[in-house]
């Protein structure tokens, strides 16, 4: 019980005794919380002479709202807390007393939270917010809701504050990359250190858990050996020279991983572009030497074989025999080609003779190589004979002159 004894707000009429209030009075800064509140002070009456002790209750008017000492109440929540937890919320305070004062409070509409209050020791309600539905950040990071405080009195009258949640990160989400899988030509001769392509990836998380390194898996060794990737940027260059003609693709596997040890992977698929950096190649198969002089026109001398290790145009290839010579190619299968003769040949003119074989490809620049083949005359069984009975019939003949020589010296003896 809270006694004020005071002259200062009160006054009384002398004609007609009539208390009369002379200040104005605030129950709240006089009694604060008390249940009751009242101011007492001393009348004295002169005639007859007496003296009364007055005592004035002051009552209650609803003259004071709910009120929030912050205007607004922060929250940091992690966004894997579960449903179920509660979170204790700052109390409003209201100096009315009895109905006048705080009580309740009711929560702005919302999909996450429900509010509950709690009895305090001094039988005050204390809010609380329970939360319901799981919370996702990366859908939305901050909550705003509105807490309001009412009173009892007629008219209602309420004092509110701002609940801000901000929503936590938690490490829930993997790395996502823009493609799940990357496709690159690149041309054989490209430089050393040149930028192939960059890889890109990205976490809805924040903080340590959206930061992602990049690097290989699952990769073959060669392409390991052949290219590099920055394990920030994503970038990835070529550190050893590529040949077509030895690997004509890669395919690479790039891992991101982000700070909370959460990987995902997407495809490099890389394509070498054949460069015309390899000229024809030609390899005699089979070959008749020496060849006989009487050889129809059209006999099979040589079999040779043409090889392009370049591909498409690059890689097609035109043969011929160069100058004049009794000999032409044809072209027997694929890459193979026949030396045949286009005219009879003749031994006692010419014994032999070089053949200049020219492979050109259809690149651009193209590519050529030469092959010089010496081919042999043999001399043919006709010609044989007729050589050897001219060579008989010349011996007969000395022999038969020695013969005529020695009669005629044993005629003269």
């Amino acid at each position: 019980m809270f006694r004020e004894i005071s002259e200062k707000y009160f006054s009384v009429n002398l004609l007609n005794g009539n208390l009369n209030v002379a200040d104005r009075i605030d129950r709240e800064t006089l009694c604060g919380a008390a249940e009751e509140c009242f101011l007492t002070f001393n009348a004295v009456i002169e005639n007859p002479l007496n003296i009364y002790h007055v005592r004035v209750d002051i009552k209650d008017i609803n003259d004071n709202p709910p009120r929030f000492v912050h205007e607004t109440i922060e929250l940091k929540i992690t966004e894997n807390t579960l449903p179920g937890v509660r979170f204790a919320l700052q109390s409003a305070e209201d100096l009315d007393v009895g109905i006048n004062s705080l009580q309740g409070y009711k929560l702005s509409t919302n999909k996450h939270f429900v509010l509950v209050e709690k009895t305090g020791t001094d039988s005050s309600a204390i809010p609380e917010l329970i939360l319901q539905v799981p919370l996702d950040r990366e859908i939305e990071s901050i909550h705003e809701i509105l807490l309001t405080a009412l009173d009892g009195g007629n008219p209602v009258q309420s004092g509110t504050t701002l609940i801000i949640i901000t929503v936590t990160d938690s490490n829930d989400n993997f790395p996502q990359f823009v493609q799940e899988v990357y496709k690159v030509s690149i041309n054989e001769k490209i430089p050393l250190n040149s930028a192939i392509l960059h890889v890109s990836a990205s976490d809805k998380d924040e903080g340590i858990n959206s930061e992602i390194t990049y690097s290989f898996s699952a990769t073959s060794r060669q392409a390991i050996k052949t290219f590099s990737i920055d394990s920030i940027s994503g970038e990835i260059k070529l550190k050893e020279n590529v040949d077509y003609e030895k690997t004509k693709h890669y395919e690479i596997s790039v891992q991101a991983k982000d700070g909370g040890d959460l990987v995902s992977h997407a495809k490099v698929l890389i394509e070498i572009l054949d460069e015309n950096d390899n000229a024809p190649e030609i390899s005699v198969t089979s070959m008749t030497n020496p060849i006989s002089e009487d050889s129809a026109p059209g006999t099979v001398v040589a079999l040779i074989n043409i090889q392009d290790l370049d591909s498409g145009e690059n890689g097609e290839v035109d043969c011929k025999a160069v100058g004049v010579v009794p000999f032409k190619l044809l072209s027997s299968s694929e890459n193979f080609y026949k030396i045949v003769t286009t005219s009879p040949l003749d031994r006692e003119k010419d014994p032999g003779i070089n053949i200049t074989i020219l492979a050109i490809d259809r690149g651009s620049p193209t590519l050529s190589s030469t092959k010089y083949i010496k081919l042999e005359y043999q001399t043919s069984m006709i010609t044989h004979r007729y050589l050897w009975n001219q060579h008989m019939l010349l011996i007969y003949r000395k022999i038969i002159y020695q013969v005529f020589q020695c009669i005629e010296y044993r005629h003269r003896i």
